[in-house]
């Protein structure tokens, strides 16, 4: 089997990508359990998973391109996933956890939409 020896400077960017990597993604924990409310927490594991992602996703193109000798984008993939579908979750998450506490009566900005009520007063029993 013929090896590929990856040069030094190779090494050291793509260690140091993901030791930067982990160490954002162990930040965003840390936030995750240090922060008080529901609302303080969301933030933080969310935006640091997308940026400790890209950390980690340039380390693995680095690597495989100089492994393969040829651009390896495949890792973008999973990269540009993460990073599309942890906002839209993350924007869902916080609207449900709103409107619970809208109904529940705690101290949250009120509704904009004019769809769906968030007073309590006005559920479906007291329509009828």
């Amino acid at each position: 089997m013929n090896e590929v020896m990856i040069p030094l400077w190779a090494q050291a960017v793509v260690g140091a990508l993901v030791i930067i990597g982990a160490l954002i993604t162990l930040l965003g924990s840390l936030g995750l359990v240090r922060l008080k409310s529901y609302f303080e927490r969301v933030h933080s594991p969310s935006i640091i998973a997308t940026l400790g992602c890209w950390c980690i996703m340039h380390a693995t193109v680095l690597f495989f391109s100089v492994m393969e000798q040829r651009l390896a984008l495949h890792a973008l993939l999973i990269a540009v996933f993460i990073s599309v579908t942890v906002p839209i979750t993350t924007i869902f998450l916080m609207r449900a956890a709103l409107f619970r506490a809208r109904r529940t009566g705690q101290n949250v900005p009120p509704a904009v939409s004019r769809v769906v009520s968030s007073d309590p007063a006005d559920s479906i029993e007291n329509r009828y």
